[in-house]
């Protein structure tokens, strides 16, 4: 726990001046009360991942490790030190979306809905597993561990069941290794209603349990929302982003603190980054 400590210290210590600055040219966004939003801190990632998708907080060095669209790749990011990124090729390439550690095991999630498990077997040794999704038709950018089912959750992005006020899921049970149809369906009205949108075709990049109100986060960077919903889908608020401060935010994770993480793809307008927000405690 006191890496964690150190690593949140040095972003804040060593990027106020980027963060108010940038502040001052960006419009003020509503915004949860346990997140600003609006001053995130800012750290820009070298060009090998303008691709940036999937992200994992690892806790034990205050590391990251992230995945990029098409590479195959597991990348591991020091951002609180001058240390190189880290690589190691788990799959052929191909539309890589989001990234789950369960148990020592990373889970990698494509477009398609296959999963791909890597486990490490030493220091730069790697074992892989691939399970195929069972059906066509469907995209996904969006997995998240649900520790009470002990599955896997895919929200659809584009799924031919969906309905147009509906989002739903299918899960990955990681006891049998079995694909099933999912635990949560979200209402794309009530978010559209939070939105202030007469509709909205809601497309998830991104999702994760906060580990400390267990709440479900899902970003989307087709609408440049950001929806929390409770642990069966229910939907509570969604925010508008700034497109200027989440130029394409296709990763989300938490550290065991609530500290929120959000990454995003480069652009014509800049380098890929990684957005940290400090949790917030609220009066009870």
């Amino acid at each position: 726990m006191k890496r964690s400590k150190s690593f949140l210290i040095y972003f804040f210590a060593s990027t106020i001046i980027t963060v108010h600055s940038s502040c001052n040219r960006s419009p003020r966004y509503p915004t949860p009360d346990v997140y600003d939003l609006n001053h995130p801190v800012t750290v820009r990632l070298s060009s090998q991942l303008d691709e940036i998708s999937g992200i994992i907080y690892y806790p034990k060095d205050t590391g990251i490790f992230a995945i990029s669209d098409a590479t195959g790749s597991l990348y591991k990011i020091f951002p609180d030190r001058n240390v190189t990124v880290q690589k190691w090729k788990f799959g052929d390439n191909d539309d890589f979306e989001d990234l789950q550690l369960v148990d020592s095991i990373f889970y990698v999630l494509s477009s398609k809905g296959n999963i791909v498990s890597v486990r490490f077997s030493g220091h730069d040794s790697i074992q892989t597993s691939s399970f195929k999704f069972p059906e066509k038709k469907n995209e996904f950018e969006s997995l998240y561990y649900d520790s009470a089912l002990n599955k896997l959750v895919l929200i659809c992005k584009d799924c031919h069941d969906d309905k147009k006020s509906t989002v739903s899921s299918w899960s990955f049970d990681l006891t049998n290794q079995t694909f099933g149809k999912g635990p949560v369906t979200l209402d794309a009205d009530k978010i559209a209603d939070n939105l202030q949108l007469k509709e909205v075709n809601f497309k998830p990049s991104a999702a994760a349990i906060n580990p400390l109100t267990h709440e479900l986060y899902i970003i989307s960077s087709v609408n440049k929302a950001l929806v929390i919903a409770d642990e069966n889908g229910a939907i509570k608020k969604a925010y508008p982003l700034s497109p200027r401060l989440y130029k394409q935010p296709e990763g989300l994770a938490f550290t065991p603190k609530g500290d929120l993480l959000i990454s995003n793809e480069g652009s014509d307008e800049g380098s890929a980054n990684i957005q940290i927000m400090k949790y917030k405690k609220t009066a009870q």
